[in-house]
């Protein structure tokens, strides 16, 4: 007797003690969810950010006591005149504000400096430039008290329109955005996913089912999340990534375990108790959600190699789900499924009771849509091969030419109120727009020639038309003080200097770059890099960019490697075949670039930004891709193991090649679909949210899952498969075997039939000449 393998065993166990198995998983959740709560959420500090030289200058700053920090720009301007041209500027009141604010701000504990007014170019427009404690990263926390004090000067001098903006007070908005965004994409993709669930099934209870299980596999996974923050530290994007994969896998391991479920008790015709039924689904469906989530969550594992705090929460989020989702459909799904099925049993028992019919359940066989969609592949699969994979190729053409950009606040929406406050600060200090900031670490003794050489550094950047003039145009504002202009600063022991230097253009412009590439590249070298032994290195929003963009670069061959290595082991772990496994790499090379092409063609020029609501960058956000690479490539495993795997069990049954592909691919046709449109809906509702990055990720993971599940697994995969016959499974002999054994067996069934046929014919009697004389009548 076979033994039974670890999925069906813990099934059957599931399905004989289902009240056990429901209770338990319930604790679980509470336990998994209280456990987080207890241990709280352990959030990335700027430290778990640096990259690169940018990030070696933050660091060489903070432990020479002068660390970066965030600048809150309280403006002032007359409420007379319109936003773009304010009336002029009454002194006296402007004054008053000013000394309002100032005290304001002074007399909290969130606040390191409150600096002199500046005034615009112009004069219309007063800057009051507030320091807060604390790093860059954090500042988003401290920054609420500053915005009530702002608020309550607003109210005090109602001549005046004062309002706040900063990187902090736009960090702030861009995190309460994206909560209002998940909201807005989990009130969408719930409705839709009903509908989707009710047509499959056509009953509200087993509607129910996928959706219970995928949300608390979701809260179980949240509780996780938070203990595993304190070994990964949280970035804030593990739950958005939670709650994208949760629902699509959740929802789309239930349904393929359904629908098999179903097949088995139609096939059965009342002849199978429901725990019977259920232990048979396991064998084949629940097997396969295990390869499946094994895949994603090994193929998943290739972010950590990138080696970024950012990768490693989105890494974390995924794999924890994918594992509490698969854990879920093979252990307390069978005992749902086993009550569900008695249930339906007690109703037909009483059914016949009464006298009437029982009602039978049979599945419905694909539709006219499916059979015209598989017919190409079925009657032409050289022809189908062929021109698919050329459409493919050509999607992924764009891909080539893809120019990562790293997002900065340009880039925003300008729903946020601090973003707005953004634009007009640059409308009156255009120099405030970016800022490199130079970073020496030298001997005391050399404190004096570091100061004169930053100095001969700082002249050299004024006579260069890509950085910012001295006092960005602007002059002193009321009560004197700072001009705007170049900031230089020195620790107490005079070991660690900073320069600061404004550059008036976009965050993620060829200009920005450029004017990073003179300051590293020439500035530096012909001044402070001539004195002996100093250690220097630059930072700010832009080098932090760009040396981002360097790091995943130089990731990207091992992560991209890795993954490709561990598609192929994976798809030969499941199926034993070497060529499955090269098809499923080239497969997933083929979705994932046909899908990047299309991210190319939307997203790097500027066609589509009303349609969509976005600012194009001119490239991708740098962390798009590589994240892509990786869930695109787990996420098509899963269509990739149900359906090869239905195709599989039929030829071990001994069914020809030719036909096997044909009943596996119909036969897995309405689920599939199903899952598709369920996974289509949660990450299509992503692309319009705010978020620029959000939007990137969600229409790419919509058309990878769409092309995946309509033309690679319909068009491509049965092409291939037809092509390749029982080539596919080498070096595999258990389809040989099978079909051996079909023929054996319905070889002996031919002879026994024979053999039966013979022994049923009457034997003629031999003739004899007594016999012919009695019949002539002699």
């Amino acid at each position: 007797m076979r033994k039974r393998s670890v999925t069906v065993r813990v099934a059957r166990w599931s399905a004989l003690h289902p009240g056990r198995a429901v209770i338990g998983w319930l604790v679980f959740v509470v336990l998994c969810l209280g456990g987080g709560i207890a241990a709280g959420m352990n959030s990335a500090t700027a430290e778990d950010f640096r990259v690169g030289e940018a990030g070696r200058a933050e660091a060489l700053a903070t432990e020479g006591g002068i660390p970066l920090r965030s600048t809150e720009h309280v403006l002032i301007r007359d409420a007379s005149g319109s936003i773009s041209r304010p009336g002029p500027l009454d002194r006296a009141a402007a004054d008053a504000a000013v000394e309002d604010i100032t005290a304001r701000m002074k007399s909290l504990p969130e606040v390191a400096a409150v600096k002199a007014p500046v005034a615009s170019a112009d004069g219309r427009v007063l800057r009051v430039p507030v320091e807060l404690t604390g790093t860059e990263q954090d500042d988003q926390e401290r920054v609420p008290p500053l915005q009530e004090q702002t608020a309550e000067a607003a109210k005090a001098h109602p001549g005046l329109v004062i309002e706040e903006t900063g990187d902090a007070s736009v960090s702030k908005g861009v995190d309460d955005q994206r909560d209002e965004d998940l909201k807005f994409s989990e009130a969408i993709t719930l409705p839709i996913t009903l509908i989707t669930l009710a047509v499959v099934f056509g009953s509200v209870v087993m509607v129910g089912v996928p959706l219970l299980l995928a949300v608390t596999s979701i809260m179980a996974t949240m509780g996780l999340a938070m203990v595993a923050s304190h070994l990964l530290p949280d970035t804030g994007v593990g739950m958005s990534m939670i709650l994208l994969i949760g629902m699509a896998v959740g929802v789309d391991y239930t349904l393929f375990y359904l629908k098999r479920e179903r097949e088995e008790r139609a096939r059965a015709g009342g002849r199978l108790t429901s725990e019977a039924l259920v232990e048979a689904a396991a064998a084949t469906a629940g097997r396969a959600i295990v390869v499946s989530g094994l895949a994603v969550i090994v193929s998943t594992t290739a972010l950590y190699l990138a080696r970024d705090v950012i990768f490693d929460s989105l890494a974390t989020g995924t794999i924890l789900v994918v594992a509490v989702a698969m854990v879920s459909s093979v252990t307390v799904l069978p005992a749902l499924l086993v009550k569900l099925g008695r249930r339906a049993e007690r109703r037909t028992a009483n059914r016949v009771a009464r006298g009437k019919q029982a009602r039978t359940y049979g599945e419905k066989k694909p539709g006219r849509a499916w059979n015209l969609l598989l017919a190409p592949a079925r009657k032409r699969p050289a022809l189908t091969l062929g021109l698919s994979v050329l459409v493919l190729l050509g999607l992924a053409l764009p891909a080539l030419d893809m120019s990562l950009k790293n997002p900065a606040r340009d880039s925003f929406s300008r729903d946020i109120p601090a973003m707005r406050g953004y634009d007009r600060l640059l409308e009156a200090f255009p120099e405030q727009r970016v800022r490199h900031v130079v970073v020496v670490r030298a001997e005391a003794s050399l404190a004096g020639d570091v100061r004169e050489a930053l100095g001969a550094l700082e002249r050299r950047a004024q006579s260069d038309p890509l950085f910012a003039r001295a006092g960005g145009g602007g002059s002193d504002g009321p009560g004197n003080g700072s001009s705007g202009g170049p900031l230089l600063r020195s620790s107490e022991d005079r070991r660690t200097t900073t320069l600061e230097l404004n550059v008036p253009h976009p965050t993620y412009s060829k200009k920005a770059e450029d004017s990073l590439d003179h300051l590293r590249d020439t500035y530096l070298p012909a001044t402070v890099g001539k004195l002996p032994g100093v250690e220097t290195a630059v930072t700010g929003e832009v080098p932090r960019g760009v040396d981002y963009v360097g790091h995943q670069n130089d990731k990207l061959p091992l992560v991209l490697g890795f993954l490709l290595l561990m598609t192929f082991v994976m798809t030969v772990f499941a199926f034993r075949s070497v060529v499955l496994g090269l098809l499923g790499v080239v497969l997933n090379l083929l979705s994932v670039g046909s899908a990047l092409g299309v991210l190319v063609l939307v997203f790097q020029g500027d066609w589509a930004e009303e349609l969509l609501s976005f600012v194009s960058l001119g490239g991708i956000s740098s962390r798009v891709p590589l994240f892509l690479f990786v869930i695109l490539f787990g996420l098509s495993m899963d269509y990739q193991v149900f359906v090869v795997s239905r195709i599989r069990e039929a030829a071990l049954n001994g069914v020809p090649t030719r036909k096997a592909v044909i009943d596996g691919i119909t036969s897995s046709a309405k689920v599939v679909t199903s899952a598709a449109i369920v996974m289509v809906t949660v990450f299509a509702s992503f692309v319009m949210l705010h978020i620029l990055e959000m939007k990137q990720m969600g229409l790419v993971l919509a058309v990878a899952v769409l092309l995946d599940a309509f033309v690679i697994r319909v068009m491509i995969l049965p092409a291939a498969l037809l092509l390749l016959g029982r080539a596919a499974w080498w070096p595999s002999r258990a389809i040989h075997r099978a079909e051996a054994r079909v023929a054996e067996a319905r070889g002996a069934e031919e002879r026994g039939a024979e053999e039966r046929a013979a022994e049923a014919r009457p034997v003629p009697l031999p003739a004899r000449p007594e016999g012919r004389r009695i019949a002539q009548g002699r």
